[in-house]
């Protein structure tokens, strides 16, 4: 079994990991750990700084060289002191995948470890969710509600939809859904999906689970 350990931003992808990522991953021999992110003593969750995630990121390479570590995060919100964000060729009107790209292989450099994989979710992991509006309906009254994430997801790739303030996929989640609660119906909506459909709407994610998969 080889072991790879997915440092991720919360419970929503903690529980992702471990209801629809690690069932597939544990039929080709990896066995998924997800772990989330530490932020001060005694607080989990989110990427609030990178100097505290890449101290825990090399911990996690170093403490197990035969195994593999990973990242989940969002590509929406990253700190400002994230490896070439702040950099002059930052393609900062570039797609959603472009920019994962570049701060990736900026991630990948920095952390310098060879058993580290980098990865960042574009633009976030609600933008999963867009890939089949049909399974929001069960948690909604009225059916209707679902009219304008139905009318990006006509116009617009998942991993396409804005990472502004007001446009990112979770944003207009909730402004359809304002019952909506990331660590409950996020999970659930996204088994309803099914991994297949999500790896065919969502390439840049595709291309992750392509190469957590080679490490069988």
């Amino acid at each position: 079994m080889i072991r790879v350990y997915l440092l991720v931003e919360g419970q929503t992808e903690e529980t992702f990991v471990n209801d629809l990522l690690q069932p597939h991953c544990a039929e080709m021999g990896l066995y998924l750990t997800p772990i989330i992110v530490s932020t001060s003593t005694g607080h989990r969750g989110g990427v609030v700084r990178y100097a505290k995630v890449k101290s825990q990121i090399e911990r996690l390479c170093k403490q197990d060289a035969r195994a593999y570590v990973s990242t989940l995060f969002d590509l929406y919100a990253l700190p400002d002191d994230f490896p070439g964000k702040s950099n002059r060729d930052f393609p900062g009107a570039a797609n959603g995948r472009c920019k994962a790209e570049f701060l990736e292989a900026k991630l990948a450099a920095d952390i310098g470890q060879r058993n580290f994989i980098a990865h960042l979710q574009v633009h976030e992991f609600e933008a999963l969710l867009f890939t089949r509006i049909e399974d929001f309906t069960p948690w909604v009254d009225d059916a209707s509600m679902l009219a304008p994430l139905r009318a990006v997801r006509k116009t617009t790739a998942p991993e396409d939809i804005n990472d502004s303030p007001q446009t990112a996929p979770s944003k207009r989640i909730l402004a359809a859904m304002p019952h909506y609660q990331k660590t409950s119906h996020g999970p659930q909506i996204a088994c309803a999906i099914g991994l297949h459909p999500m790896r065919a709407a969502c390439p840049h994610f595709d291309h992750w689970l392509q190469r957590i998969e080679g490490l069988a």
